[in-house]
């Protein structure tokens, strides 16, 4: 699937590029606010559809309770210790880039928020970051894949519940699901909530 997902990405990329230098806004706003939505929400329908099918998922979710809440605490831990440990190797704000980090791949809410709190150079680093981290797992869950079958979802964050949940699902399994889309929205829930935590204690 990978070399369909690279071209695709890349083609999709070039397309805007070119949109952008004639300056067809009428384009960019059917994409943003029709196609993409439409997508968006097609896909979610679809995954919804998988897990209500397949009765293991669903018995498993139902048993695991509360443990559900384990996996996206490991993973919003990790990417708090990676931004800090990151802002000590590059001598910059630990406080600033723990909290690009916390965004967890969400980056059109990162950029901003992070930008009103930690200045404009933090909002474009913010919305940079998490963009990569979610490129990355579209590009690299193949092989991750082969460290651990949960590390795509790992690397996804926020983004698993949607936008790399196909690609997760695809390599991981669709056993992963469950674990994916709950990850993804406990971190959607709570990325502005500790990018704002982090900013206080900044402050």
């Amino acid at each position: 699937m990978i070399k369909y997902v690279l071209p695709t990405l890349a083609i999709g990329v070039l397309v805007g590029y070119i949109n952008n230098m004639f300056g067809v806004l009428i384009i960019n706003r059917i994409f943003s606010e029709y196609i993409f939505n439409f997508s968006l929400i097609s896909l979610l329908f679809l995954m919804g559809m998988l897990f209500a099918l397949d009765e293991k998922a669903t018995t498993k979710m139902k048993a695991a309770g509360l443990k559900v809440l384990v996996f996206p605490f490991a993973v919003a831990s990790g990417s708090l210790i990676g931004g800090f440990v990151g802002g000590l190797i590059l001598g910059t704000d630990v406080f600033a880039s723990m909290a690009v980090c916390a965004g967890y791949g969400w980056y059109t809410l990162t950029g901003p928020l992070a930008g009103q709190l930690f200045g404009p150079k933090w909002g474009a680093l913010g919305f940079a970051v998490n963009l990569l981290r979610e490129l990355v797992t579209i590009a690299t869950a193949w092989l991750a894949v082969k460290l651990d079958k949960y590390a795509p979802i790992a690397m996804g964050g926020a983004t698993a519940m949607d936008t790399t949940l196909p690609i997760i699902v695809r390599y991981s399994g669709q056993e992963t699901l469950i674990t994916a889309f709950s990850s993804g929205l406990i971190l959607t829930i709570a990325a502005p909530f500790t990018i704002t935590a982090v900013a206080t204690l900044a402050h």
